[in-house]
């Protein structure tokens, strides 16, 4: 089976992806594992503790992250679509499942940005570190993991099936 224009688009993609998230978790380095600790803190105390206990070198390298952070969210949701719709193409989809397919990424992305430009305000403004506001982020942090990798799961047990089916049933 030859690759459609669409098979391109998606494989360009995802590996846009692939190189965008290494890029990030470099930057990132030894501070990585932080980042989940920071997007799932519950109070302003545990958030406030989690970047207390950086050094100067890991707030810069954590600062440094969110740059090419404000560029990954379109990528990934791009991404996503583009495996939904080429899903979509291979095999019979509801119209209600397209459109959430086509809604979670958007909707992941633009939960992406309102953390970075929330986690990037706090780290030079901690006087404004709250319950609320670490709580509020959290919660859209949690959001946007959940419709980005439930809709790559999805995907993926979809396109798993599609590919056994042609491998199998030749």
């Amino acid at each position: 089976m030859a690759l459609t224009a669409l098979d391109r688009r998606l494989i360009g993609w995802s590996a846009a992806f692939v190189i965008s998230q290494a890029n990030i978790v470099r930057l990132l380095g030894p501070v990585a594992p932080r980042l989940a600790d920071i997007q799932t803190a519950r109070s302003a105390r545990s958030y406030t503790a989690i970047l207390d206990a950086m050094s100067a070198a890991d707030t810069a390298r954590y600062r440094s992250h969110y740059y090419p952070d404000f560029v990954h969210p379109v990528i990934y949701a791009v991404a996503l679509r583009t495996g939904a719709r080429r899903l979509a193409e291979l095999t019979p989809l509801s119209a209600r499942t397209q459109r959430v397919l086509a809604a979670a990424p958007v909707i992941s992305a633009v939960g992406d940005y309102a953390e970075n430009v929330v986690g990037l305000y706090l780290l030079s403004h901690r006087e404004h570190i709250t319950d609320a506001t670490v709580r509020t982020t959290s919660a859209v942090s949690v959001t946007k993991w959940v419709l980005a990798l439930g809709t790559l799961g999805y995907l993926s047990q979809g396109f798993v099936r599609v590919w056994a089916g042609q491998l199998f049933y030749r």
